[in-house]
Parts: structure tokens; sequence; C-alpha cells
């Protein structure tokens, strides 16, 4: 399976597919939030999850050109901040960077990179290290992780706007004002309380969205095998919108969703020879070799250690 050009794949007409799922998306959130008050607490967090995580997949198709060949309104679509942390425009550019090139896991040149430099893990300290390590299994990853990736973004933002770039004040200013009606809808229309919202909705989602990201790629020599499957995982690969089968999307990103199960099975044998055989028996698979074991060092391995040791503790 060759890598298409994305116009190749992108809309010539509208994707009623993903139209439908936004549809159910926004409206199931705004049902779920607005009857929260009459559901018990511990019932929240699973659907709560799903929807936010849902959302972010959603986000990220619309990114790579869907559901319209007008990509004003396929950002109108996914711009409504219902994770409220994180600015459609900053994740699409850092996303369409991740892209960009034969830099996949570089912890310099892949915006989405889960790797450090080892002068930056010489910076971090001792806390830090354990922190990083901590979060290279998958349990940790879905415990500290969104802690993690939400303080790192905006610490990150916050000295990028002191500094004044541009880009990321633009994200911000247009980000905003949907943070106020979400934040409007929640609290005056379904009494729903910010720290009930963050901890029952955004935490477990961002939590569910790790799992996808965690075993996703792997600092290798060769390119193509960076790139990793999880098969059979059909509730989900149906949250993350089929990029469980992760390297269909970067040799095709324009693929629409619900396309990619049918091109992974049409050249399935060729996709595992060229990413070198990187296949998980679905997430269980991967739990069952990382839930609390490294799934890699966190120093990349091109940017490691200059004198010919590695102090990895």
């Amino acid at each position: 399976m060759q890598a298409a050009p994305v116009a190749a794949d992108r809309p010539a007409k509208t994707e009623w597919p993903t139209l439908v799922l936004a549809a159910c998306i926004y409206g199931g959130w705004m049902a779920l939030t607005f009857y929260a008050g009459r559901i018990a607490w511990w019932l929240l967090p699973l659907p709560g999850a799903w929807l936010i995580a849902w959302h972010m997949s959603l986000q990220h198709e619309l990114i790579h050109g869907h559901p319209s060949r007008f990509e004003w309104l396929n950002d109108l679509i996914g711009s409504v901040p219902l994770g409220l942390w994180l600015p459609y425009e900053r994740y699409k550019a850092s996303h369409l960077g991740h892209h960009r090139g034969d830099n996949l896991t570089d912890p310099i040149e892949d915006p989405e990179s889960h790797y450090v430099t080892a002068e930056r893990y010489r910076q971090i300290g001792p806390g830090g290290r354990w922190l990083l390590r901590a979060g290279n299994t998958l349990l940790g990853r879905m415990i500290i992780g969104p802690a993690r990736a939400i303080a790192t973004f905006l610490e990150h933002d916050a000295r990028a706007l002191l500094t004044g770039d541009a880009d990321v004040r633009r994200a911000w200013l247009l980000h905003l004002p949907g943070v106020v009606l979400v934040l409007a809808w929640l609290l005056l229309v379904c009494n729903l309380s910010l720290v009930r919202y963050a901890t029952l909705f955004v935490y477990p989602g961002l939590s569910l969205v790790l799992i996808r990201s965690f075993a996703e790629h792997r600092a290798a020599d060769e390119p193509g095998h960076r790139t990793a499957i999880v098969e059979h995982a059909p509730v989900l690969g149906l949250l993350f919108l089929f990029n469980n089968l992760h390297v269909v999307h970067h040799l095709r990103p324009g693929l629409a969703w619900y396309r990619i199960p049918a091109a992974y099975r049409m050249n399935r044998p060729a996709l595992l020879r060229d990413n070198g055989g990187l296949v998980y028996r679905g997430y269980l698979d991967v739990a069952r070799r990382y839930l609390v074991r490294q799934h890699d060092l966190p120093v990349h391995r091109t940017h490691g250690w200059t004198q010919g040791h590695n102090p990895m503790r």
C-alpha cells in the first residue's frame, strides 16, 4: 500500500457519516450534561469520558479535511471546545506538524513525540524523571498522563503568549469565546460545576485518548517501522475512529475514518511487512505488555547520551 496524495482522499462531496457522527457527539454531550444532575456521579465518567474522547477523535478527523471540501466549515464543526483546555487551532497546527516529513517520534521535530532529549532528561530532575518513566507505562499514562499533558501544554502556551507568538495568540482568541459558551451551558443551564465536569468528563476523556496514543509510535531507525497497528479493537476502534490501524492513517491521512478498516484488510500483508511487524492483538495485548512496564526508554535514540553511558535512573 503506497502513500496516496492527501488531496486524492479528501472529499469531493459532503461525507454524511461524519456529519451524523458529529451530531451524535454534540447531541449526546448536551443531553448528558443537561441530565447530569439527575444521574449518580459514579455513572457519569464512562459516558462522559467516551463523549470527550470521541470528540477529540472527531476533531482529528476534521483536521485532515473532512467532512467537506470547505476547510472553514470543517474547522467550525471541530472548534467547539468540549474539553476546554485545548484550542482547536493549536491542535490542528501540532497534528499537521506531526505528519510532516520523516521525523516521527523525534522530540525536536515531532510536536506529538513522547520522547525527550538526553539534555532535557538531565534538566527535569529526579521527580521529573520519575514522572516521565511512570508516564511511559500504560497505567501511568492513563492516571498521570492527562494532568501532565494539560500542564505541559498550558505552560508552553503561556510562555509563547508572553513572548508575543502571534499564531498562539490568534488560536487562543478564537478559542476563548467557545469556552465562554461551553461554560455558560454547563454552569447556567445544566447547573454542572466546573470541578464536577473536569473530573467526571474531561480528565477521564483525555485518559481514554491517551490509550490510543500510548503505543501508536515507537522510535526506530527505519521510518516505516515507527507506526504501530492495533488489531481486534471493535469498541475502542470505533471510539478512536479506527486510528488504531494507525499505519493506514499515516500512509493516507486524508482517508475518511469509515474507509480505514477496508483499506487495512485489502493491504494487510504489505502493511505488516512495511511497518516491521509492529502489531498488537488488541488493547488488552498492549496492556498485558506495558501496563506497568515502560513502552520504551524516555530518551530518544537519536538524541541520546554522548558519553558512552545511559544513566536512566
